[in-house]
């Protein structure tokens, strides 16, 4: 196997693929911005320079590469000794589809000899809770599956995916890694810590919080946040709710960013699913904390294995909401995750949702708030 991780320009994207072309690079997983990925044509350069090649990416709100960046093109080209590699979409046309949607993306890479799935899929406009749960009902427990929701800055209105010329806001894709040699991990770590009082959900239709013991969720929230609640959508990303464990009471279990709210309801509107009669919490966190949950998740990441060698590929999506956070110390996260990885080939993006096990289990659930990490390998 041979990767290679590279951030660049639009202007400069064939002239970095002409550079690479005689590598034998057959896959490429490409980040940039909802603009750049409506605009600019990047298969037509990639069939150019790497003829056959595949080209799977999403929008960002940030794409992480040698620093993390606004506008610019981050990719990493694969190219495998052995392993075969298979890249499929599926179309999520409402949200009442998101779960069937995953299913059949799942049943299409489905195969004895898969070791990993990696998917992107909208940001908007679906329910990425059902999605992994329609990915989970048809693929092994143990199988790493990882990936994230596409981002739009802090813009919320459009996300965009890609799939060789295929250009998409409703279109998820999935890449399926398959044989013997191949190794496919992932990890996924927060830093985020409770604080407050637990409150138990008494209303909630899917992701939509309507109700906290019995009180509108928006004006419980509200009083929470205090002064800052007057910067709402947008404030809701520093202050998540964790979803705290049934049996043991003290431990956090899955995060769930607030992405909107509904006046008229009085409402939340989450990044991801929560269950009536759960209890939550908010969540708060500093600089060193963020910091220290993305090195966690690549440790673990690279746990039972060297740290990477040259030509491992590493994928890290990051929450828009922990670069709200971070501010002008975003690159110190992927500093951490460098100091671990510090041969590998390093690409990413800040998104609106991640996929990934969940704390120590092989249990993948859609995240919030965290950094996640995909590393792929293969055995010379």
């Amino acid at each position: 196997m041979k990767s290679k991780s590279v951030q660049t320009t639009v202007e400069n994207f064939e002239k970095t693929l002409e550079e690479l072309s005689s590598e034998g690079y057959r896959l490429l997983v490409l980040f940039s911005s909802t603009d750049n990925l409506k605009n600019f044509d990047f298969d037509t350069p990639v069939q150019k320079h790497l003829p056959g090649a595949e080209l799977i990416g999403c929008s960002t709100s940030g794409e992480i590469g040698e620093f993390v960046q606004d506008n610019s093109v981050s990719f990493v080209a694969m190219g495998f000794d052995d392993a075969k590699f298979k890249c499929i979409e599926v179309d999520i046309d409402t949200v009442d589809d998101s779960r069937i949607s995953g299913r059949k993306l799942a049943e299409e890479l489905a195969a004895e000899d898969l070791k990993g799935v990696f998917v992107l899929m909208p940001g908007l406009n679906v329910n990425g809770s059902k999605f992994v749960q329609g990915l989970k009902e048809v693929l092994p427990s143990s199988l790493s599956i990882s990936g994230g929701m596409a981002g739009d800055g802090l813009n919320f209105k459009e996300t965009c995916t890609v799939h060789n010329g295929k250009k998409s806001s409703v279109m998820a894709v999935g890449l399926g890694i398959y044989g013997d040699k191949v190794t496919v991990s992932n990890r996924s770590r927060g830093g985020w810590k409770p604080f407050g009082p637990q409150r138990r959900v008494t209303r909630v239709e899917n992701n939509v919080l309507y109700e906290l013991d019995g009180k509108p969720a928006l004006d419980l929230y509200r009083e929470y946040l205090g002064d800052k609640a007057a910067d709402l959508p947008s404030s809701g990303l520093l202050y998540p709710f964790a979803i705290i464990d049934d049996v043991n009471t003290n431990s956090v279990g899955l995060i769930r960013t607030i992405l909107d709210i509904d006046e008229e309801n009085k409402s939340l509107i989450l990044a991801g699913d929560i269950e009536k009669g759960k209890a939550v919490c908010l969540m708060h966190a500093d600089m060193d904390d963020l910091v220290q949950g993305a090195e966690d998740a690549a440790r673990q990441t690279a746990e039972g294995g060297s740290s990477g060698t040259a030509n491992d590929a590493v994928i890290c999506i990051s929450c828009v909401g922990r670069r709200i956070l971070m501010g002008d110390n975003t690159d110190d996260e992927l500093e951490a995750v460098r100091d671990v990885f510090d041969q590998a080939q390093i690409t990413g993006f800040y998104s609106y949702g991640e996929i990934s096990y969940f704390g120590d289990t092989k249990e993948t659930e859609l995240h919030n708030q965290t950094m996640t990490i995909t590393r792929i390998s293969e055995a010379g």
